[in-house]
């Protein structure tokens, strides 16, 4: 498969953004890199990846689902990326309702 060679090159938060943007249909969707505040933990020392992250993301498709729902949604579409090295995931999940839209 020549796209994971190439998605493999792209940063971890490119990757983050592109599969929750391809699969929620984000209308906000913000990825911080907070790795830097966690370099001296345990779970991270040595590690030079992204590790840590704060995502916001407000899509049509959380509308009737749970916050426990959302973030399952969110780690399931993330779960290459939690088995190679992500870390920590912050999560802020809205529908477009919760965040002020029509």
């Amino acid at each position: 498969m020549a796209s994971r060679g190439v998605n493999a090159l792209a940063s971890r938060a490119s990757r983050i953004k592109h599969k929750l943007q391809s699969a929620l249909e984000a209308s906000v969707l913000e990825v911080e890199d907070v790795s830097y505040q966690h370099a001296g933990h345990a779970a991270v020392k040595g590690s030079t990846n992204e590790t840590h992250f704060n995502v916001k993301i407000v899509s049509p498709k959380f509308r009737g689902q749970s916050l426990v729902k959302r973030h399952r949604m969110v780690y399931d579409l993330l779960s290459e990326e939690l088995q190679s090295g992500l870390h920590a995931l912050s999560i802020v999940a809205k529908t477009p309702q919760e965040a002020g839209g029509s």
